[in-house]
Parts: C-alpha cells; sequence; structure tokens
C-alpha cells in the first residue's frame, strides 16, 4: 500500500458479458447472498466511493445493512460540478450518515451555496474536474481514512484503473446475459490500446456463491 493513499479496493457486480447495468438503467444484478457478502465488506473500509452519475441511476442510500456493524463508512460522492439533488437518499440521510461531496472548481456559486446548507462536507479538489490522487491525500489526512471501497460507476472504475491508483479489485460474476451497445460496462472512459499497459493483477482467491462467482485480484503494482 501507498502511505500516502488510502488502501482502494474496487468492488462490481457484473453480467457474464462485462455489463452494470442494463440499457434501461437496471443494475439490480446481485442476489441477496452477494450484497450480505458485499455489506460485510462494506464493515471493514472507512469510506465507500461512488459517482454522481450512480447515484442518479442508482439512488443509493450507501450505509451497511443486512448484517451486523460496528460503524457506517463514510459516504463519498464524486460530483465535479455539484450536481447532486436535495432529493436523493444521500442526501436526506446525511444528518445520520457522515456524506463528503467531492467537487472540481467548476462548481458554480448556486450548488455551493445549495451543498452548503446541507449537513455535508464539501471538498473542492481540482480545476476542471477532481482530482483523484490529491483527494485520497486529502482523506488521508483530514479524515485519517486508510481503507475506501469504490462501487462505481464505468466512469469512476476507469479513473481509478487508468491511473492506477487501486490496490484490489473484486467482481463478482453473476448468470445474466445483457447485451446492448448502450448498456453500460464495468469501465468506461477511453480504453487502452495495448493489453501490456493493463495493471499486472494477481488472482487472489475465487470464491462461489451459488450461481455466483466472486473474483478477488490484487494489483501486483502495489504489492
Amino acid at each position: 500500500m501507498v502511505k500516502s493513499r488510502p488502501y482502494i479496493i474496487l468492488s462490481a457486480a457484473i453480467s457474464l458479458d462485462g455489463k452494470i447495468s442494463t440499457k434501461c438503467g437496471d443494475s439490480n444484478i446481485s442476489s441477496v447472498d452477494d450484497k450480505i457478502r458485499l455489506h460485510k465488506l462494506r464493515n471493514t473500509v472507512d469510506g465507500i466511493l461512488i459517482g454522481i452519475n450512480t447515484v442518479k441511476q442508482d439512488n443509493p442510500l450507501l450505509t451497511i445493512r443486512y448484517i451486523q456493524y460496528s460503524k457506517h463508512p463514510v459516504r463519498i460522492i464524486l460530483d465535479s460540478r455539484g450536481l447532486i439533488s436535495s432529493n436523493t437518499k444521500i442526501i436526506k440521510t446525511s444528518d445520520k450518515f457522515k456524506t463528503i461531496i467531492v467537487v472540481s472548481e467548476k462548481i458554480s456559486k448556486n450548488n455551493i451555496n445549495r451543498l452548503k446548507c446541507a449537513p455535508v462536507d464539501m471538498i473542492i479538489c481540482g480545476k476542471n474536474k477532481i482530482d483523484i490522487k490529491n483527494l485520497l491525500v486529502h482523506l488521508v489526512k483530514k479524515y485519517s481514512m486508510s481503507r475506501i471501497l469504490v462501487e462505481g460507476g464505468s466512469h469512476i472504475n476507469w479513473s481509478f484503473i487508468s491511473e492506477n491508483i487501486f490496490d484490489e479489485l473484486i467482481v463478482t460474476i453473476a448468470p445474466y446475459l445483457v447485451g446492448g451497445t448502450n448498456s453500460t460496462s464495468f469501465l468506461s472512459g477511453s480504453g487502452l490500446c495495448k493489453i501490456k499497459d493493463s495493471p499486472k493483477l494477481k488472482l487472489k482467491n475465487v470464491t462461489r456463491i451459488n450461481n455466483e462467482l466472486v473474483l478477488n485480484y490484487l494489483n501486483q503494482d502495489h504489492l
């Protein structure tokens, strides 16, 4: 682990053809048993990080359920323009569960003022887009975070992978075939030109949960 940043775990549930949601936005891929596994994982981290597109599509709560837990991780939302709706579960429950909204300098004054009225911490990090590397350093220094779980979506996943700032990858493969050019894949972004440029992954373990497989890889570049 690089000591200047938290240990980063990327997590996702995907179909057999690599999709995390259908063309209509249905992302209910995991079984109940796999969701229990995920919530056990959430119980081991200091923060859960997602992007604004995932908030818009899924309207998640990002807390720990299904299991007994010690405390809820801090919810970290990457939202460059500060567009998160006040009607989302994240904002509506931010008085109960600590929430950080990360924006860039592109945010409007109106959105700054609106977020200042919510019980959230707002971090401005980056000029035209969020600077993830500097954000992670800040999360260590100000919030003492040592482990962060990244739960997507595809753009956020690509941001961490393209900059090779992750330590572990946990992917549940569910027995579905989704298809569709407009369905959301695990990764978006510009993509790689050469296979050799991919982060080097080492298979840590494979777990079968009924009809699903959970693949756990370590990033060899950070071992």
